[in-house]
C-alpha cells in the first residue's frame, strides 16, 4: 500500500525556502568570524561570512595552478608558491616608516627577491626553508611587491588519499568567490588558519544512509571540498542540502494533506457530461482527458486538491480549468479563476464563454476597473450564491468579495502571486474547510527546478496539442535583406487574409536602450512598410479601456497587424493571426520567446516567427531548431543556470549554496529518494538515528518544518 510519503509526485513548496542553508554547529564553527582589517571585515560581511561555519562552507570554484616565477611577466598581479631561501629586515630613511623586509626565494624554475612592506616581524616569522604563497605584482629587476601572503605549508599540504603528494607539490591553488577587500588569496589563509575547526562538524546522516550512499562523514566532507577532492566534497555537502530540502517539503505536504478538509464534491453529472459531449467545440486530447480524470479523484475526496497544471503552449489548460470549475458548480458550490493581470482576466473569461455558452452557468468578471454599479451587483449576487463562476484579478481577494460556498479555485500564472495572496484565497471558502485549488502555469519548468520550485502539489503535465494545431516554422533574422524579406513575407499573409503581431521589447524610445519601441515602431509601420494595412498598438501603459479595444479589434478582424509589448506573451487567442516578428529577440529568454510564438499556429494556416537578432545567440539557435516547451525550458537552463533563472523568472525558488542545477539532478533524486524512505520509518524524526538530522531540519528551515503531522 502506497504510504504518505510515495503516493505520488509532489512539487516542493517555495514557501518553505530559506537561503543560505544553516546548519546546527558547535562553539568552533559558530564562533564569528575574526577578520581585520575593517575594510576585510566589511568584505567578508558581504559575502555572508559572518562564522567560522560560514567560512567553511564558502567553497572554491575551482583549482589553478600557481605562476612560475619564470613564467611571470613584468606588472603582472599573480600567486606563486615559493621557498624562502634568505630573509632580512632593513631599515629605509623615510621617517615614519618601518622597515622593509626582503627575501629570496625561489621554486622550481627560478629564484626572486620579495619585498613585504611594514611587517619587520616576518624576518623571524619566514625562516629559510619555510613555504609560502605569496600574492602580489610582479616588478622589473626580478622583484616581486608582495601584497598578501601566508605559509603554505597547512593551506595546500594535506596528504592525499592512495599515497599522493600534497598540493604543495603540484602547484595548485584553490579559487575562491570573493570581494574588494578580501581576496581568494586571503580567503585560502583563512580556510588554512580555521581548517581545523571542520572536525567538529556534526553528521547530520545516519550511518546506514551513509555506507548506502557511499558519502564520506560531513567533516571529511568539508576538508575534502578545500584541500583534497573538491568535487566528491561539494557533492556531499550538496546531498544534504538537497535532502534537508526533500524532508522539509515531503513533511509539509503530509502534514497539509493530513490537517485541512475540503467539502467532496459530487461525482461528475449531467452539466459536464452535457458540457464534454454537446458544449465543447472539439474533442478533448489524451492528456486533457488524463488531467479531468485525475482532478475528479481528488475533487470527490476531503483532502483538499493542490495540483499544479503544466503545459505547452496551447495545449488547453483552460479547457482542463474549466472543467474542475463546473464540477464544483453541478455539485452546489462556486468556483474562481484569478489571473495577475487585467488583460489576462480579460482574456480568460472570453476564453471561458466562448467554451461555455451562457446557459448553462451565469459567470462574470472582476478587476479593479469594474465599475462600482456592476462590483455591487456582483457581490450581492456572490454572497447569496446566484452568481457561480467568478474571474478576475487580485481583486478577488479583497475583503469586501465573499462567496456563498467557494468549492474550486483556479490559480494562473501562480508564480506572479505571493503565498499570502494566495492564502488569502483559500480563505474566501466557508470557514472550517479549504477549497481544492488547481494552480497553472504556461512556462514549461525544468524537472530539476521544479522538484524545488513549487510546493505541495501535484502534477498534471499537458504536453499534447489540439488536432488541427498547426507548426510553426521559426526564423532567426539579422540582416538589411532578411528584413526586407520579413515584412515581405508579412504582406504576403495580410493579403491572404490573415493577421500579425509585431512585439517590440520597450513601450517608448530609450536614449539608453538601443531597442525598438512599441510607439515608434507603431507610427513607422504605418506610415512604412505596412501602410495599406489597419495597424493597432497596444502596452501595458495603455489605459485599460484602450487595451481592450485595441484587443477586441484586433481579436475581431478589424485590425491586421498588433504593434505590442509582451503584454501579449499569455493569454491571447486569435486563431486568424499566422505570422510574428520579434524586434531585438535576443533581448528576452528562450522562455518568453516561446510563449510569444504560441499566440500564433492557433489557426488551421501555417505560421510563421521571425526573430530578430543576433544569429550566434544559442538561445535564438535553440528557438529555430525546437518547438517543445519542455525540452526549451531544460535548454534554458543548461545555457543559463539555475541562479539566473531563479533571480530573473521566478520567486520564492530555493538558493543553493553547494548544490548545481541541472548537473546534480540525479543527486537530487537521490536524496529525495532517500527522504522519502526516511520519513516513511519515521516521519517524526523521533529515532536516535535521525536526532540530529532533525535539528539540521530545524536550524535549515525553522519550526514549521518539524511541525508534528497529525495521526
Amino acid at each position: 500500500m502506497p504510504t504518505a510519503f510515495g503516493t505520488s509526485d509532489p512539487l516542493p513548496e517555495a514557501a518553505l525556502q530559506i537561503a543560505p542553508v544553516r546548519y546546527p554547529r558547535p562553539s568552533r564553527l559558530a564562533a564569528p568570524l575574526p577578520v581585520t582589517p575593517a575594510k576585510a571585515a566589511a568584505a567578508a560581511e558581504r559575502l555572508g561570512l559572518h562564522t567560522v561555519g560560514d567560512l567553511l562552507e564558502h567553497l572554491p570554484r575551482d583549482r589553478q595552478d600557481a605562476r612560475t616565477i619564470a613564467a611571470l611577466g613584468v606588472d603582472e598581479v599573480a600567486t606563486v608558491i615559493v621557498e624562502v631561501r634568505s630573509i632580512a629586515s632593513r631599515p629605509v630613511r623615510r621617517r615614519g616608516m618601518k622597515p622593509l623586509v626582503e627575501a629570496v626565494v625561489a621554486d622550481e624554475s627560478g629564484t626572486m627577491a620579495a619585498t613585504f612592506f611594514n611587517q619587520p616581524w616576518l624576518a623571524r616569522k619566514y625562516a629559510p626553508g619555510t613555504r609560502l604563497l605569496l600574492q602580489g605584482k610582479y616588478q622589473a629587476r626580478n622583484r616581486f611587491r608582495v601584497q598578501f601572503h601566508a605559509p603554505s605549508t597547512d593551506a595546500l599540504g594535506a596528504e592525499r588519499s592512495g599515497g599522493e603528494r600534497a598540493a604543495r607539490d603540484t602547484g595548485d591553488v584553490a579559487t575562491y568567490p570573493a570581494t574588494d577587500g578580501l581576496s581568494s588569496t586571503q580567503i585560502l589563509a583563512l580556510v588554512r588558519e580555521w581548517r581545523q575547526a571542520a572536525q567538529d562538524a556534526l553528521e547530520p546522516l545516519p550511518a546506514r544512509m551513509r555506507a548506502v550512499e557511499r558519502l564520506p562523514d560531513r567533516a571529511a566532507a568539508l576538508d575534502a571540498a578545500h584541500f583534497g577532492d573538491q568535487e566528491g566534497g561539494r557533492r556531499r555537502l550538496a546531498f544534504d542540502e538537497l535532502l534537508l530540502l526533500q524532508l522539509g517539503l515531503l513533511r509539509r505536504r503530509a502534514r497539509r494533506r493530513e490537517s485541512a478538509r475540503a467539502h467532496a464534491l459530487a461525482p461528475p453529472g449531467e452539466l459536464t457530461g452535457r458540457w464534454l459531449s454537446q458544449s465543447l467545440p472539439f474533442e478533448p486530447t489524451g492528456d486533457q482527458r488524463a488531467a479531468i480524470g485525475a482532478i475528479d479523484a481528488e475533487l470527490c475526496g476531503e483532502r483538499p486538491m493542490q495540483r499544479l497544471l503544466m503545459g505547452e503552449v496551447g495545449s488547453g489548460k483552460t479547457v482542463v480549468a474549466l472543467y474542475a470549475m463546473l464540477r464544483a458548480v453541478e455539485s452546489g458550490s462556486q468556483a474562481a479563476l484569478m489571473a495577475p493581470t487585467e488583460t489576462l482576466a480579460e482574456q480568460h473569461f472570453a476564453t471561458l464563454q466562448a467554451l461555455m455558452p451562457g446557459e448553462l452557468v451565469q459567470a462574470a468578471l472582476l478587476t479593479g476597473s469594474t465599475t462600482q454599479a456592476r462590483r455591487t451587483d456582483l457581490l450581492g449576487k456572490l454572497a447569496t450564491g446566484e452568481l457561480k463562476l467568478l474571474v478576475g484579478t487580485h481583486a478577488i481577494i479583497e475583503d469586501p468579495v465573499l462567496f456563498d460556498r467557494l468549492g474550486v479555485v483556479v490559480v494562473d500564472e501562480q508564480h506572479r502571486f505571493g503565498v499570502n495572496q494566495r492564502r488569502a484565497l483559500d480563505r474566501k471558502a466557508p470557514a472550517g474547510v479549504a477549497p481544492h485549488v488547481l494552480h497553472m502555469t504556461a512556462t514549461p519548468i525544468p524537472r530539476t527546478l521544479a522538484l524545488t520550485a513549487y510546493g505541495d502539489l501535484d502534477v498534471t503535465l499537458l504536453r499534447e496539442l489540439p488536432a488541427g494545431r498547426r507548426p510553426i516554422d521559426t526564423h532567426v533574422c539579422a540582416t538589411e535583406r532578411e528584413r526586407f524579406r520579413a515584412y515581405e513575407r508579412i504582406r504576403e499573409e495580410l493579403r491572404a487574409g490573415r493577421q500579425a503581431f509585431v512585439v517590440c521589447p520597450l513601450v517608448e524610445e530609450s536614449e539608453v536602450l538601443q531597442a525598438r519601441a512599441a510607439t515608434a515602431e507603431f507610427e513607422r509601420l504605418k506610415a512604412g512598410e505596412l501602410r495599406d494595412f489597419r495597424v493597432v498598438l497596444m502596452h501595458g501603459q495603455m489605459r485599460p479601456r484602450e487595451k481592450a479595444e485595441a484587443m477586441a479589434a484586433f481579436a475581431a478582424g478589424g485590425a491586421d497587424v498588433l504593434v505590442a509589448t509582451t503584454v501579449i506573451e499569455v493569454g491571447i487567442d486569435v486563431p486568424n493571426a499566422s505570422v510574428m516578428l520579434v524586434e531585438d529577440a535576443d533581448r528576452y529568454g528562450i522562455s518568453q520567446l516561446h510563449q510569444l510564438r504560441g499566440r500564433i499556429g492557433r489557426g488551421p494556416h501555417p505560421s510563421l516567427c521571425l526573430l530578430f537578432g543576433a544569429k550566434e545567440s544559442a538561445r535564438l539557435r535553440a528557438l529555430a531548431a525546437h518547438r517543445d516547451g519542455f525540452e526549451l525550458a531544460e535548454i534554458d537552463l543548461e545555457l543559463r543556470g539555475e541562479g539566473e533563472l531563479v533571480g530573473t523568472r521566478q520567486s520564492g525558488l530555493q538558493a543553493f549554496r553547494f548544490a548545481r542545477l541541472p548537473e546534480d539532478a540525479e543527486l537530487l533524486d537521490r536524496a529525495r529518494m532517500r527522504a522519502r524512505i526516511l520519513l516513511d520509518e519515521d516521519p517524526r524524526l523521533e529515532r536516535p538515528e535521525h536526532v540530529l538530522l532533525g535539528e539540521a531540519l530545524l536550524a535549515a528551515y525553522g519550526a514549521d518544518a518539524l511541525e508534528p503531522i497529525p495521526a
